[in-house]
C-alpha cells in the first residue's frame, strides 16, 4: 500500500511568540520549530496502516530549509522517504496555494491513502486537507478519531455534537487526523540514525510545474492587549469581601 503523510513545521506550542514591530509576522529568532501536533497523529496512523497492510510511507512537507528537520523526524519515526517542497514563493501561502503545491507533488507518485492533520496549530485554518482532496478528486474523511482500513475501503469515526458519525469510503482517499486517533510514537535512536540516510526529494515550484498566485494574505498582526493587573480584596469579614466582589464585578468588570 502506498501511503502519504503531509506534515507542517510550526512553532512549539510552548514558545514565546512575539509580533514584529511592523506587524508583518512573528519574530522567528530563538523559536523552537516542531512537527504540527495533529500531523503527528497522521504520521502515526500512516505507519500503523503500513505495518498492517505493508507498503511504504512518503512524507510530504512545504517549508524553508529548516522544515527538513521535521521531515527527518517523520523518517525517524519510521517513514521510508520524503518530499520537501522548498521555494520562497510559497512563504506565507494561503490554504489553496499550499494544497495546490502538495497536490502537484502527490500527483507524481502512486498513493492509496493520504493522511493530514485536521489543522495546523499556527494559523488554525483547517482547510488544506479538504482542499487537497478536492484537487486530487478523491473522497475525504475529516477530523477522524478512529480508522479501519480493510478490503480496499476505509471506515472512520468522526465526533459530532452528541454523537459519532461513521463514514465509509473506497480507496484512494484522504483522512485528516484528530486527537484521540492514536498515540504518536517517539523516534528511537536507531530510527534517528537511519533517517539521515533515507531519501528526500527536494522540489521547487518550477519542478512541480505550478504558478504561485496567493489569493489571501495576512494583512497584519497585532499582539493581544495587555491584561490589567488583578485585584485582591483585603479584609477578614467574608460577607464584606463578598459584597465588595459583587460591586467590582458589576461596576468595574461589568459582567453582572
Amino acid at each position: 500500500m502506498n501511503i502519504i503523510a503531509c506534515v507542517k513545521q510550526v512553532p512549539d506550542s510552548e514558545a514565546l511568540i512575539k509580533v514584529k514591530p511592523d506587524g508583518s509576522g512573528i519574530e522567528e529568532a530563538g523559536i523552537k520549530w516542531v512537527m504540527n501536533t495533529y500531523d503527528e497523529f497522521g504520521v502515526e496512523e500512516a505507519l500503523k496502516t503500513r505495518e498492517k497492510h505493508g507498503g511504504d510511507v512518503t512524507v510530504v512537507s512545504i517549508g524553508p530549509a529548516r522544515a527538513m528537520e521535521t521531515i527527518r523526524t517523520a523518517l525517524a519515526m519510521g517513514a521510508e522517504k520524503g518530499i520537501h517542497i522548498d521555494d520562497p514563493q510559497l512563504e506565507g501561502a494561503d490554504a489553496y496555494t499550499t494544497a495546490s503545491a502538495l497536490a502537484a507533488a502527490i500527483k507524481e507518485i502512486p498513493y492509496d491513502i493520504i493522511f493530514c492533520g485536521q489543522r495546523a496549530i499556527d494559523n488554525d485554518s483547517g482547510q488544506v486537507g479538504s482542499i487537497l482532496a478536492e484537487l486530487l478528486d478523491i473522497p475525504q474523511l475529516t477530523i477522524i478519531t478512529k480508522l479501519d482500513v480493510e478490503d480496499g475501503k476505509v471506515t472512520g469515526i468522526k465526533p459530532i455534537e452528541g454523537a459519532q458519525l461513521v463514514i465509509e469510503s473506497p480507496l484512494p482517499c484522504l483522512v485528516t487526523a484528530q486527537k484521540g486517533l492514536n498515540e504518536p510514537r517517539y523516534a528511537s535512536l536507531p530510527g534517528i540514525m537511519k533517517a539521515k540516510k533515507k531519501p528526500v526529494d527536494i522540489k521547487d515550484v518550477a519542478a512541480l510545474g505550478i504558478t504561485v498566485d496567493i489569493k489571501a494574505k495576512v494583512a497584519g498582526m497585532t499582539p493581544p492587549p495587555e491584561r490589567p493587573p488583578g485585584k485582591i480584596i483585603e479584609g477578614d469579614d467574608p460577607a464584606v469581601k463578598a459584597a465588595e466582589l459583587v460591586r467590582l464585578l458589576r461596576e468595574e468588570a461589568k459582567i453582572i
